[in-house]
């Protein structure tokens, strides 16, 4: 048998998608099947992935079909969007994606390429100009990096009549529609000799950058999954992708060329998605990392079973309520407490195995997003935020152990683009102050903003060496009793500093 979509099929794309993975294939692709039966249009969606060809290949074999196995404790459902006309993997192809790109039939470029496919300096927040890619998609030829490809296709479609046309980031940036246009602008304007001048005044006139918030748990697909999800199906599915039930999309509705009706799907047209990023970024994402980052140090493999240890659960609901919810804006007509009961019941999903490892990958790109505000407006308010402490030490201790110390199994299998840079700081360091000072305030991994807050650094630093010499769940009690005692007494002893 052959996998069936459930709608009928989009004829032509009108949205061309960079990086498909699995979140994009259980999101975007989801809300966008709900919005074709509802409005029409030619919304299909030309899928990109960066460099493999798994998905690629397994799509093409498949029709351009594949299965989203919704999970949860009670039951596993399965929905089959059908909604690509074609993919390609952008490495092989870089001239193709600006000839979609400049292809005036494309009215909405989506990505989902992570915080690390954005080509910007974590310090300065613009276009990292040393770059070896950027420098030489900025010399010519195919370019091969996303804002390259990004800026090169939009001064080919001003170059071919400028019809207009709408990117939409669903990465987890800090006001990520905004930030994308600083960097594809960024890089025009150091284009030699003026060469990006008429794609800059197309930006001007027929382009649009809207932000948006996407959140949905979709763990790794598993040879497991596959197989259960081919019983079902009573069809074989290579690339199936679990995800949890709750799913979520706020968008700001400014677009230059159309969009899908997504709002069938349930996605969120508002003017407050900078709170929606908040809420999510930071209670969902930072308490997400905390969770996994200890779950690790405590030897679990899952999510569910870290939350499922009564020490961790405490950690995370002194983060939520203490150091994190005062932080944000709440959205309008958001019950704060509901989505925090529903985060533990999403974190506590046991039957997705929803890994610790890739949780905790790439911290060094999600923290420097998650804890630096809300921990400088802790810190400014005169309180230690001691879980946020928590959190980076944590980090550290499974990234960039110090010397005889072994984080574990599933720390190990973190990939981290800094890990050996940190791994050879903690290798000369003797403290976990010492690591800390050296990671926080010389390389300022977080920004300068805590690169400055030695008593905060200080906190760090005996928290790794907490974690070292008695063990992480000695260092959670710590952190939790701190945390206690500062929410009734807020204070920063000055004491803390040597």
């Amino acid at each position: 048998m052959t996998i069936i979509a459930d709608h009928p099929r989009p004829e032509r794309a009108g949205i061309l998608h960079l990086g498909l993975g699995s979140f994009h294939r259980a999101h975007q692709a989801v809300y966008t099947a709900a919005a074709l039966p509802a409005a029409g249009g030619d919304w299909g969606i030309v899928g990109v992935a960066s460099r493999s060809r798994t998905v690629v290949d397994a799509m093409h074999a498949q029709n351009l079909l594949y299965s989203v196995a919704t999970i949860s404790p009670d039951s596993t459902s399965l929905t089959i969007p059908g909604v690509h006309t074609d993919a390609f993997v952008g490495a092989e192809q870089p001239e193709r994606v600006v000839s979609q790109i400049a292809d005036s039939g494309i009215r909405i470029v989506t990505l989902t390429v992570t915080e690390n496919g954005y080509s910007y300096s974590a310090a300065t927040q613009h276009l990292d100009l040393d770059d070896t890619t950027v420098r030489a998609d900025l010399g010519g030829g195919a370019p091969r990096s996303t804002i390259g490809q990004l800026a090169r296709g939009l001064q080919a479609r001003a170059s071919a009549g400028g019809a207009p046309i709408s990117v939409l980031s669903c990465d987890n940036l800090s006001a990520n529609g905004a930030h994308t246009e600083k960097l594809v602008r960024e890089f025009l304007q150091a284009l030699p000799q003026g060469e990006g001048a008429d794609a800059l005044t197309y930006l001007d006139q027929a382009v649009a950058f809207p932000s948006s918030m996407v959140d949905r748990i979709v763990p790794s697909t598993t040879p497991e999954l596959r197989a259960r999800v081919s019983a079902l199906l009573g069809a074989h599915d290579e690339i199936p992708v679990p995800a949890e039930p709750f799913t979520m999309w706020a968008i700001e509705d400014r677009f230059a060329g159309g969009r899908p009706a997504w709002e069938a799907g349930g996605a969120v047209f508002t003017t407050e998605v900078g709170r929606y990023e908040q809420m999510k970024v930071r209670l969902l994402n930072g308490t997400h990392s905390l969770i996994a980052y200890l779950g690790a140090l405590h030897g679990v493999a899952t999510i569910p079973e870290a939350i499922g240890l009564d020490d961790i659960t405490r950690a995370a609901l002194s983060i939520l309520r203490s150091e994190y919810e005062p932080s944000i804006e709440v959205p309008s007509g958001v019950d704060i407490r509901a989505y925090e009961t529903e985060l533990f019941e999403r974190w506590g999903n046991s039957a997705l195995g929803h890994r610790t490892t890739q949780v905790g990958t790439d911290g060094s790109v999600k923290l420097r997003q998650r804890i630096p505000e809300p921990a400088l407006q802790a810190l400014d308010r005169g309180e230690m935020p001691h879980l946020i402490a928590l959190t980076v030490a944590g980090y550290l201790s499974c990234i960039a152990p110090l010397p005889g110390f072994d984080p574990g199994v599933h720390a190990a299998a973190m990939t981290d683009a800094a890990r050996e840079r940190l791994g050879a700081l903690a290798a000369t360091a003797r403290t976990g102050r010492e690591l800390a000072e050296r990671v926080i305030s010389e390389l300022q991994l977080f920004g300068d903003g805590l690169a400055e807050q030695d008593a905060f650094i200080a906190r760090v630093g005996e928290l790794i060496d907490t974690i070292q010499r008695q063990g992480v769940g000695s260092a959670i009690a710590d952190a939790v009793s701190a945390s206690r005692t500062s929410a009734s007494s807020p204070t920063i002893a000055k004491e803390m500093q040597p």
